[in-house]
């Protein structure tokens, strides 16, 4: 099983971060990752059972990941396990937690593990795959990051800060 974990430190509080990282609305004005996301008919919001589908970028295939929210707690974690997926994955879960750092900034933490089909490859595909992943997510964090801070999203103190 591959497993990684990615950190990030946000010019916003972990409310504000939440509530824009599970808008499906906004989420390709900052997700570089995705060239579509969505939740499926019946859910209107992101919460506990929600199920959802992303999918990847031209570059990367136009993957689609079809998952299902198995944990939420506005600005403190989201959990989502995958319902449906690409072929190589047998297995696919992500976490997302959230904390307040002070002075209107906070950390956000996603953690992801997956078991790469079929068996028989995963020694060659779950670490390539999982390196592909890695740095995504760490473009895709920096990219919440960057607008977060240029959306106005951020505090006062920050803002006094970078000037």
């Amino acid at each position: 099983m591959a497993h990684g974990i990615v950190s990030e430190i946000i010019p916003a509080t972990s409310a504000a971060v939440f509530a824009v990282l599970h808008d499906y609305g906004r989420r390709l004005e900052w997700d570089t990752l995705l060239s579509a996301a969505y939740l499926h008919e019946g859910f209107s919001a992101a919460d506990r059972g929600a199920i959802s589908t992303c999918i990847g970028r031209a570059a990367l295939g136009k993957v689609a990941l079809t998952t299902k929210y198995v944990s939420f707690s506005p600005g403190r974690l989201a959990a989502v396990k995958m319902t449906r997926g690409p072929w190589l994955f047998e297995r696919w879960a992500a976490s997302i937690k959230h904390a307040d750092l002070g002075d209107g900034r906070s950390r956000i933490t996603y953690a992801w593990q997956f078991t790469a089909w079929p068996r028989v490859l995963r020694w060659l595909i779950e670490p390539l795959v999982n390196a592909i992943f890695c740095w995504e997510t760490r473009k895709r964090l920096a990219a919440l990051r960057k607008f977060m801070a240029t959306a106005g999203w951020y505090s006062p103190a920050v803002a006094a800060e970078r000037r």
